[in-house]
């Protein structure tokens, strides 16, 4: 039966662990035994893993996976994928052997500015409060100038800081909203300390502000906060051939192709329910690409998210076209990425990760991971509007199955051959299981 506990971060790893299993489990032996089997022979590098987070118990396990043959910009990459859905990287793979073979994925950065907010209450005359602004703005970059010092050197910064109201959502609700360019880091600390220091002038500087009332002086602030939606952090990849180029020996008649893969597109541009499965195609390959590099996939997801919702309905976040006998596919999104601070300077996995991408800047990572999703979009449109998604998706299903049997070398090798004939269902595999272990 659940039990509640006091203190317990101040316990040790293995008393944690004790805890746990004696509370939760019916065979604690066992439990034991499954946590302990995932931890590091390394007891340094143990310790590293287990200072990544609060209370750890040991480490939880994902593929890291290869997908070669991505060509961008001219040059060749072999992205590293972090993910457990069976036949992303095998997708990926494919798309980028297919368009290897068309001139490859071509990328561009946009803009690579970040936001931040300081949000505040307000419930006084509102023209004062933009005077006392025009007034003290120089005087906020001046004091967070302890902290912008490294980063300017290094070509970044605050770009701007905008006073913005908010009223007519929450009476007396305002906002210092500020953009920010953070080069190679992601920038979360930099910016949110950014944030608390013009947070702190903002309130003291008010209670000098001789056109301010005794009340106006009183400037509640709220909270100061990054935000992770940043619609001007922005890049764009594409792939490009002519309409006859598209034929291979998977596809049908390649004009009959790109339409059906244009329609598919379109489909998911105007019908929510369908751009929710379609851009989870793409996440399936950015976020695959953002965790093996160490990056904050949540803040990804959430950020691409809002964006495809930016017009007042949900949709694509990829487009395609004919134009001119051209076929076209593109995406253009926000991502804000780091290669620089954080885990990727800690993990080792995704060290080595960045340095299987050539040590990307943050904007030439940018660009891989959103040729990444691309790719796993092709792949699937190409899936949808030929053979259907399931047939490459139930290969992987099916080693999945065997392997919940335990199924030997030699029973998995016959069992394939027989399902490359066969419908696989689960029932249809432990039937096949069956009958070839009696």
């Amino acid at each position: 039966m659940s039990k509640s506990i006091a203190g317990f971060s101040k316990l040790s790893k293995s008393k944690k662990i004790d805890w746990i299993v004696d509370t939760y489990f019916l065979n604690a032996e066992n439990a034991q035994k499954i946590i302990k089997q995932y931890w590091n022979t390394n007891e340094k590098l143990q310790q590293l893993h287990d200072e990544f987070i609060e209370n750890t118990i040991t480490n939880y396990y994902l593929p890291l996976g290869v997908a070669p043959n991505f060509l961008i910009n001219n040059k060749l990459y072999t992205i590293p994928m972090a993910i457990e859905e069976s036949s992303v990287v095998a997708a990926a793979s494919k798309a980028a052997k297919f368009w290897m073979d068309r001139g490859g994925f071509k990328t561009q950065v946009i803009s690579t500015t970040k936001i931040g907010q300081v949000h505040f209450m307000y419930h006084g005359n509102v023209e004062s409060l933009k005077a006392y602004f025009n007034h003290v703005k120089p005087k906020l970059i001046e004091d967070a100038q302890p902290i912008t010092k490294n980063m300017e050197k290094r070509g970044g910064g605050i770009l701007n800081i905008e006073l913005r109201d908010k009223t007519s959502e929450i009476p007396g609700y305002f906002q210092l909203h500020a953009s920010f360019e953070t080069l190679d880091a992601m920038g979360a600390n930099f910016i949110n300390s950014c944030l608390e220091q013009f947070a702190k002038t903002f309130k003291s500087e008010a209670l000098n502000f001789d056109a301010f009332t005794t009340e106006e002086k009183m400037i509640q602030v709220t909270m100061s906060i990054l935000s992770n939606y940043v619609p001007e952090c922005l890049v764009r990849a594409e792939v490009s051939c002519k309409v006859e180029d598209l034929s291979d020996s998977d596809a049908i008649d390649p004009e009959e192709f790109a339409e059906k893969f244009v329609q598919a597109v379109k489909i998911a541009e105007v019908e929510p329910y369908r751009a929710v499965t379609h851009n989870k195609g793409i996440m399936n390959g950015i976020d695959a690409v953002v965790l093996a590099t160490g990056n904050d996939f949540r803040a990804i997801e959430a950020c691409a998210h809002a964006y495809a919702s930016r017009n007042g309905s949900y949709g694509s976040l990829s487009h395609a076209k004919i134009e001119n006998g051209q076929f076209t596919f593109w995406i253009e999104m926000p991502l804000a990425l780091g290669t620089v601070g954080g885990l990727t300077g800690l993990h080792p996995l995704v060290k080595l990760s960045l340095e299987l991408l050539h040590h990307p800047s943050a904007k030439e990572l940018m660009e891989i991971v959103a040729v990444a999703g691309l790719a796993q979009n092709f792949a699937a449109l190409r899936s949808l509007t030929t053979t259907g998604i399931q047939q490459g998706h139930m290969k992987m299903h099916l080693m999945n199955i065997l392997n919940q049997f335990e199924a030997t070398l030699e029973e998995k090798e016959v069992l394939v051959k027989h399902f490359a004939n066969h419908t696989i269902s689960h029932s249809a595999v432990v039937k096949a299981i069956e009958n070839l272990r009696q």
